[in-house]
């Protein structure tokens, strides 16, 4: 069984890097040289995903836009020879990619976010990125994913270990333990703080899940903060099916913040292959 398509969901406001995402959308800020989105849909690519599926709300067109033909800039750079900067605007949308949009009229939810895309999932197991959460890993963590859900048929949820204090800004789960990195979820809560929390173990922006959670996150009354949230969704597919977290390889930015989103613009520029020798010089002077 293949996981052939991904939601991702674009509708909110960006409202803690006011005033930059007044008229941009926080997915479209750079992390060196590319979009959060970008990341986020590469990632799914490179776990066989062709079919991107993205909930938009108010404000989002600039998405549509980067992941659009760009007829006139393609023209200008062939007529200018530049064969590697027309080869970079071409690959942000392969060939083979599908993108998809539909709208988020309101702002209820991740797990309302996921139901508006449910009819063109239909009835297939499906990925779920979100891309505030910057995600790198060799290979890539989707894929990672995707390999422990060929293996288990089930759904799969991306955890890492955080803080106690830092509980309540995570669904957080709890489970017995398959493998080194894999837990059969027994509980999972959302946002609890750190005296209810049923673990450290944070569910991180990555998620594989069976077409059986949409029937849950629809039969959900509002939770944490009013929203419709898809961890009570998952919490209530515990009840009829398997669901793993898995603890994936890598290293997850939180781009959703400030901190975070600075972080990844340098630990990736020192990574980067044109920019990283002069960069990591720069950074040696301002620290003498």
């Amino acid at each position: 069984m293949q996981v052939k398509k991904a939601i991702f969901p674009v509708a909110g406001l960006g409202t803690r890097f006011l005033p930059v995402t007044k008229a941009q959308p926080k997915e479209m800020l750079p992390v060196v040289d590319k979009p959060l989105i970008q990341y986020a849909v590469e990632e799914a690519y490179a776990a066989g995903v062709r079919e991107m599926i993205f909930v938009t709300g108010r404000h989002k067109r600039p998405i549509e836009d980067h992941f659009d033909m760009t007829f006139e800039l393609e023209v200008a750079l062939e007529q200018a020879n530049k064969r590697e900067l027309l080869e970079v605007v071409r690959s942000v949308k392969p060939a083979d990619m599908e993108c998809i949009y539909v709208r988020q009229s309101q702002a209820l939810g991740l797990g309302h976010a996921v139901l508006c895309a449910q009819r063109l999932v239909g009835n297939e197991p499906f990925a779920v990125l979100l891309a505030d959460d910057l995600m790198i890993g060799e290979p890539p963590i989707l894929q990672q994913m995707v390999a422990q859900f060929q293996e288990w048929r089930a759904s799969i949820l991306a955890v890492q270990e955080v803080p106690l204090e830092h509980t309540r800004r995570y669904g957080v789960v709890a489970g017995v333990s398959v493998s080194d990195r894999l837990i059969d979820v027994q509980r999972i809560v959302e946002k609890p703080s750190p005296e209810l929390a049923p673990s450290r173990l944070g569910v991180a922006g990555r998620y594989i899940l069976t077409p059986g959670v949409f029937h849950e996150i629809a039969a959900q009354p509002r939770g944490v903060g009013g929203e419709i949230q898809l961890t009570d969704g998952i919490a209530s597919l515990l009840r009829r099916e398997k669901v793993f977290a898995y603890q994936y390889s890598g290293k997850r930015y939180d781009c959703g913040s400030k901190d975070g989103w600075l972080e990844a613009n340098v630990e990736l520029a020192l990574q980067h292959p044109e920019l990283g020798e002069g960069f990591r010089a720069y950074l040696k002077s301002l620290a003498l």
